[in-house]
């Protein structure tokens, strides 16, 4: 008898912590039907070419889907893509965000517009995307919505000046450059919010809720790789490897929290 595909979600899929997810439900022994979620299909396509011949023996297959976050067109077009497949949906992963603070001005957008981007990407679109898939995940015995935050986004950790970039600069003003990401910041604190809520609403519905912090690694997020190394930042194969675990229910004692991998701070970041 053939076990069930688990199907899941991943927006921002072909790259990053998104694409290192894909990587490690494929490896794992559970068998899923991965929507890769991007901003086009020529970007989801290639990253599914990449993934089929990395592993070419999985159980699970591989979905294109193009969404992008800033459209409410797309996100409709994405589930009706989802629905001509699947009339249910396990697991929606809320990975694609942008961070615009560093390199925006330099690309011709002033502050404003980097907020609103910011926000659009990273809290209205997965606010819309989430509340549009509600009734197919309805429809999974064991239904998970995952929002992918930031430890930046912690109001505790905030007042803590060893934590990332939290030391207060000379008096004066214009600051001195350092790494500031106020519009970023913001708006996965607007993200925690939008997970209370959806745990709230959805809670006696068989729909587990988290955020996650993946943590501080090198991405296309946040500029230049090696300038993120020099900060810092880890491998983003390990970040994909705990929402892997949170997909697959290590984490269900900390649901409607934000959960992320033991070390300084705790399992659980504070709010």
């Amino acid at each position: 008898m053939s076990i069930a595909k688990t199907v899941v979600l991943i927006t921002g899929a072909n790259s990053g912590i998104g694409y290192q997810t894909v990587r490690h439900l494929l490896a794992s022994e559970r068998p899923y039907h991965i929507f890769l979620g991007a901003r086009s299909n020529d970007k989801s396509q290639s990253a599914i070419t990449r993934l089929v011949e990395e592993y070419p023996r999985t159980s699970s297959e591989l979905s294109p889907l193009v969404i992008d976050l800033e459209s409410d067109d797309s996100i409709a077009q994405a589930h009706e893509t989802i629905k001509a497949k699947t009339d249910v949906l396990d697991v929606l992963i809320n990975n694609a965000g942008v961070e615009l603070d560093g390199d925006g001005a330099e690309n011709g957008l002033k502050t404003r517009q980097i907020f609103d981007k910011t926000w659009s990407t990273n809290v209205t679109g997965p606010y819309i995307l989430t509340s549009t898939l509600i009734p197919l995940l309805l429809k999974s015995k064991d239904g998970r919505i995952l929002f992918l935050t930031s430890g930046t986004a912690s109001f505790e950790l905030s007042t803590n000046e060893e934590f990332f970039l939290n030391i207060s600069p000379e008096a004066g003003w214009p600051k001195k450059y350092q790494r500031e990401l106020p519009s970023y910041k913001s708006s996965k604190v607007g993200l925690n919010m939008i997970m209370r809520d959806f745990y709230r609403i959805l809670k006696n519905d068989n729909i587990k809720v988290w955020t996650v912090n993946p943590g501080f690694v090198v991405t296309g997020l946040g500029g230049n790789p090696e300038t993120l190394k020099n900060l810092g930042a880890g491998n983003p194969d390990q970040s994909g490897s705990f929402v892997k675990d949170v997909v697959e229910g290590k984490r269900d004692k900390d649901v409607g929290k934000t959960v992320q991998q033991k070390w300084l701070y705790g399992d659980v970041l504070p709010f």
